[in-house]
């Protein structure tokens, strides 16, 4: 005997799919709802009753026993949108037990039965539609179901029938039939199928974790491709599993700041809730590799077959409040944290994701108050948090920027357990030492989100940049021309602006109290198709500055045309270095050896959810007499104590005197005294100090360390600047983070100018004649390949008649800028 068995109900049958309108295409034939067979006839396919269809009774002969009895059956009408009471009986199923016993039991609309399709919200309680509850398209689907598709699950809902379960009280008698009895509206009963096991057809676990192994080498090694079907149940996608072992993850250096992402098949796990005699299914690449019966799984706990190897790990849950404590203040304090079993299943707080958008990119999806570091997604915090955790042995990953030490530990839920308390020691305090913290560069987060994020990330400042990219418009409703402070204080936000073009370059614009606009300009990928060339980055800085903003030159030296324009003619407030590249620190040093003075800032570029804020970020010192606020963090940021960090805490002074001042040493020059410093919560293993990109001092350790200092003296005979960095190996070999950006652990100060016998000043011919060349670009792109209205077609946003001289002036001024340069220092052009 089958497990489930479908009748023949062809012979009682009186109407066919007709009775559903001229465009009905219901299932009909043998079909299979929630993993049981049912069949259905074909021609005359349905017992149609009540109404016009007849009220005389149908007996359905069925002559053996069965633990259950499943009806795929529908109303095909209903007043209960018109005022009638919600339960109104349309029939009577009478059951007639061996014996002579009879069991009758009213069909009910919105309990046994109902009319499809429902309305939303109008589901019955005790039928289930014959669609079952699924998963979204995972890869690719419908450009109008993006976001639909970050859900993962769909739910079901009646096709064509709703399927009832009736469970024989008395399944060791013979049901001898079932009399339906029509008591009113219209319905149809489509199938019926009987149940011989002891179990619901329909199943009400809930999902329970399984891990999936993949035994076969040629397997587990194939890029991440697995799929788990169950038929009589539902599956979460998939997802790979940590590489490395529990132990390794906790004595792993970056504790707090995630972990590499395992891109094979195997390990993995997925959420399975299914009746025991469902099958699971497991496949690659579309391929199966291996099927197990659950109830199987259930009991023994592990069933392998030659290529596949399921094994329960739900271990019992607990509801959880968790509250993160500052060890010094004994409050609550934001963080971010991530919770999971041994063998790493995410367990995140109520609200936030296991895998933020099914770890698949974010770009302008950025799930605001999560984060996702290689294999890892963080929770953002205020402190306190609540939601499901594994008993017996969890593993916590709980972090705070850079001056807190994470911490990433076991700890133990027992059975009962609902409360849970944690504490993060704060090893180092800038905001003390009057250094400031921000992102200059942030995308697409709300203002809350950004403050939710910063207070997590113990950042001080996020610049949420408004801009364009296409034809799409970002952030424009966070726009107030204002900072917008937390509550205690400790994060301000200001959205304001990047405005691009893709060949000239990008700009940010901090502190903007009206939108400088156009935001870009010149088609895409920055602007609208077809758009023309309307404004330069110049005119953009001037418009910054006439408002009292800050000017910062992102991602130096790309897009690489107009910055030394802007550089030549003293429109940047500083430059941004966005990854740890030779590239960015040569053009940095390119433009301080031709004596321009940059302070330096560290901004992210975050655009996805697999970059924190501030994790490339800018310390700003803060003079003791002067307030945090949004306006002194900009103008101190102007004065150049700054330095850079992805990581380190760096210091450094030249004869005593911090980041950004200038020295004044006799006309014969002589020698200063260095000292430098990094601590980090992360690795380092090089700190240098630099003259005019030279290093002059340096310490390394091979093995990598949380300190590093140094203490030497440099000769100095010309004007010149020092500053310190840190990385990895030999400085140039970083050690990645796991954002999606890979970007390096390091820091970087701006510069300690050194004036040699009067006002600082450098210059150097082969990088003026390399500015040079790039202006000379910019001209030529900007008279010959940039596109442009039909003179006398428009009146342009400056209002000024030619448009091709606005355009060209800053680049003309800054050509001539240079010229006096090199005439003041004798040098032809």
């Amino acid at each position: 005997m089958t497990d489930y068995q479908p009748l023949d109900l062809s012979a009682h049958c009186n109407a066919g799919v007709d009775l559903l309108g001229p465009d009905a295409r219901p299932p009909v034939g043998a079909q299979t709802f929630h993993g049981l067979p049912f069949q259905i006839a074909e021609g005359r396919c349905y017992i149609a009753r009540g109404g016009d269809l007849g009220k005389a009774p149908v007996t359905i002969p069925i002559g053996q026993k069965a633990r259950h009895l499943i009806f795929a059956h529908r109303l095909l009408e209903s007043k209960m949108l018109e005022g009638a009471p919600i339960g109104g009986v349309a029939a009577h199923y009478v059951f007639h037990l061996a014996g002579g016993e009879t069991i009758r039991v009213p069909i009910r609309e919105r309990f046994e039965t109902g009319v499809v399709p429902p309305g939303w919200g109008q589901l019955a309680f005790l039928a289930v539609p014959d669609q079952k509850n699924g998963l979204q398209p995972r890869y690719e689907g419908k450009w109008g179901s993006a976001g639909n598709r970050q859900t993962e699950a769909t739910q079901g809902g009646p096709r064509a029938y709703y399927l009832w379960d009736w469970e024989n009280p008395q399944p060791d008698l013979a049901i001898e039939s079932v009399e339906v009895i029509p008591e009113g509206p219209r319905f149809l009963v489509a199938a019926l199928t009987l149940g011989h096991l002891e179990e619901d057809p329909f199943g009400r676990s809930g999902a329970r974790e399984v891990r999936i192994d993949l035994p076969q080498p040629e397997d587990a090694a194939k890029p991440f491709g697995l799929e788990v079907e169950v038929d009589r149940g539902v599956a979460t996608y998939p997802y790979a599993l940590p590489e490395q072992p529990a132990d390794a993850f906790l004595s792993d250096g970056f504790k707090g700041w995630g972990e590499g992402q395992n891109p094979k098949s195997s390990p993995a796990y997925a959420e399975i809730a299914a009746t025991p005699s469902a099958t699971v299914t497991v496949k690659q690449g579309g391929e199966e590799i291996g099927r197990a019966n659950w109830g199987e799984v259930e009991t023994k706990g592990v069933v392998a077959t030659p290529r596949v190897r399921i094994e329960l790990v739900d271990r019992g849950r607990n509801w959880v409040h968790t509250t993160v404590l500052d060890d010094e203040t004994g409050k609550p304090v934001p963080c971010r944290v991530h919770f999971r079993s041994p063998e790493g299943i995410p367990y995140q707080p109520h609200g936030h994701h296991g895998h933020v958008n099914s770890n698949l990119g974010t770009w302008h999806m950025d799930i605001g108050g999560d984060v996702r570091l290689g294999q890892i997604t963080y929770a953002y915090i205020d402190g306190t948090c609540q939601g499901w955790l594994p008993r017996g042995e969890v593993i916590v990953d709980v972090a705070r920027g850079f001056e807190y030490e994470p911490l990433r530990a076991r700890v133990e839920v027992k059975p009962g357990q609902r409360e849970l308390s944690l504490r993060i020691k704060r090893w180092a305090d800038m905001n003390r030492e009057r250094y400031f913290s921000g992102d200059t560069h942030v995308h697409f987060l709300s203002t809350q989100g950004a403050h939710t994020e910063a207070l997590g990330e113990d950042l001080n400042v996020v610049n949420l940049l408004l801009s364009q990219w296409g034809h799409l418009f970002t952030n424009t409703e966070e726009f107030t021309g204002q900072p917008s402070v937390s509550g205690g204080g400790r994060s301000i936000v200001y959205a304001t602006q990047e405005n691009r073009q893709h060949l000239l370059g990008h700009l940010t614009l901090l502190g903007v109290k009206n939108p400088i606009m156009p935001w870009c300009s010149d088609g895409p990928g920055e602007a609208e198709l077809g758009g023309t060339l309307e404004i330069t980055l110049s005119q953009w800085a001037d418009a910054c500055h006439a408002q009292g903003g800050t000017v910062i030159l992102p991602h130096l030296p790309t897009p690489n045309c107009e910055p030394a324009t802007l550089i030549a003619t003293g429109r940047v407030d500083g430059v941004e270095m966005l990854q740890h590249n030779m590239y960015s620190h040569l053009e940095y040093y390119r433009y301080l050896n031709c004596g321009y003075r940059l302070p330096l800032v560290g901004g992210t570029d975050k655009m996805s959810s697999d970059v924190p804020v501030g994790i490339y970020r800018t310390y700003v010192h803060i003079p003791d007499d002067q307030p945090f606020t949004y306006e002194t963090w900009c103008e101190n940021l102007k004065k150049g104590n700054t330095f850079h960090s992805g990581g380190p805490i760096l210091r450094f002074t030249v004869n005593g005197q911090p980041i950004g001042s200038t020295l004044n040493l006799p006309g014969n020059g002589g020698t200063v005294e260095v000292e430098a410093s990094a601590e980090s919560i992360l690795p380092i293993h090089r700190l240098e100090v630099v003259q005019e990109g030279r290093v002059v001092a340096s310490t390394e350790e091979a093995n990598g360390a949380r300190r590093l200092r140094l203490k030497a003296r440099v000769k100095v005979e010309k004007h010149s600047w020092l500053a310190a960095r840190c990385s990895g190996p030999g400085y140039t070999q970083s050690v990645p983070h796991h954002d999606g950006w890979r970007r390096g652990v390091m820091a970087h100060t701006s510069p300690v100018y050194l004036a040699v016998g009067g006002d600082w000043w450098m210059f150097d011919s082969g990088a003026a004649s390399y500015l040079l060349t790039l202006i000379e670009g910019g001209l030529s792109y900007i008279r010959r390949r940039s596109p442009q209205h039909r003179p006398g077609s428009v009146t342009h946003h400056h209002g000024e008649a030619d448009h091709m001289a606005y355009l060209e002036r800053p680049f003309l001024e800054a050509q001539a800028a240079i010229h006096r340069r090199m005439h003041q220092h004798g040098i032809p052009h």
